[in-house]
């Protein structure tokens, strides 16, 4: 079974591709244009962790991802994060942004070690009752974008682990996954996931649901829109739920994590026909 790893994260890459989709589609350009501000910031930290980390091992001792986060070297850039959602993002982001900036830094650190721990295991479950903390998505989503270069940082020196059979979950980090994806092999195309939280990939079986492990193909059926023809709906009749996947062999040139961004009509279709998404994007397009 085959793990694959990234070494260094091409930010750039998705810099350039956020702005040509943008271009591209018109409905997507507010989000594109705010990812972009988010993934610009990305790499700016991505890009200091080397410098910033100190002596401390940047492999965790046990091999488990999920080891204590490092916080000397978050904090200070994780003020930075809040001032630019502040002042980038729509409300309410932006309030539960000025909200936290003005928290002391062991709020902070209580926040970023929550969602390292336990982020994006479980489906997010959509509450009716108005009583609930509304602010607990926002301060998700801060956690989200925030950690997502450091968890790249750290898995970008691990070693791929062994998988023996095929997994639902990252075999890194027990995440689930955010996208498929088709990526060349011979004549076709090998089918990988990809992690929510570290976004490494590893492989899965073609015919296969990711969330219920349905295998029966005539319960998984495919979508493509004309709009979109390199993304697929990979969906299953018997959970009702779906997975996105980019197809690397019909555009070479995509980005998974941005290309699935501006598939906004490709979420609306699949609401109308009753199939959700195992797992939203950062953005929840």
């Amino acid at each position: 079974m085959t793990f694959l790893a990234a070494s260094r994260v091409n930010f750039q890459a998705r810099l350039a591709r956020a702005d040509l989709l943008s271009a591209r589609h018109s409905f997507a350009t507010e989000v594109l244009t705010f990812y972009r501000k988010i993934a610009a910031s990305q790499k700016e930290f991505y890009e200091r962790l080397p410098k910033i980390w100190g002596k401390h091992p940047v492999v965790p001792a046990d091999g488990n991802l999920r080891a204590a986060l490092q916080l000397p070297v978050l904090l200070d850039p994780f003020a930075d994060f809040l001032s630019l959602i502040q002042s980038a993002a729509p409300s309410p982001l932006a309030v539960e942004a000025r909200r936290l900036r003005g928290k002391k830094k062991d709020v902070w650190a209580a926040a970023l070690q929550s969602f390292w721990k336990n982020g994006l295991k479980e489906p997010v479950v959509v509450s009716t009752d108005a009583a609930r903390d509304t602010a607990k998505p926002l301060q998700e989503f801060l956690s989200r974008a925030f950690l997502q270069p450091y968890a790249e940082f750290v898995t970008g020196a691990m070693l791929p682990p062994n998988l023996a059979m095929t997994v639902c979950r990252c075999p890194r980090c027990n995440s689930l996954p955010l996208l498929a994806v088709l990526r060349v092999e011979g004549d076709g195309g090998k089918r990988f996931l990809q992690c929510a939280f570290c976004s490494q990939e590893w492989e899965f079986r073609r015919i296969l649901c990711a969330n219920c492990g349905e295998e029966r193909e005539d319960k998984l059926p495919v979508f493509v829109a004309e709009q979109f023809p390199h993304i697929r709906i990979e969906s299953c009749d018997t959970c009702k739920h779906y997975l996105r996947s980019i197809d690397l062999t019909k555009d070479g040139n995509a980005v998974p994590l941005v290309d699935d961004l501006a598939a906004i009509p490709l979420s609306f279709w699949a609401e109308e026909h009753g199939y959700q998404r195992i797992l939203s994007n950062l953005l929840g397009t």
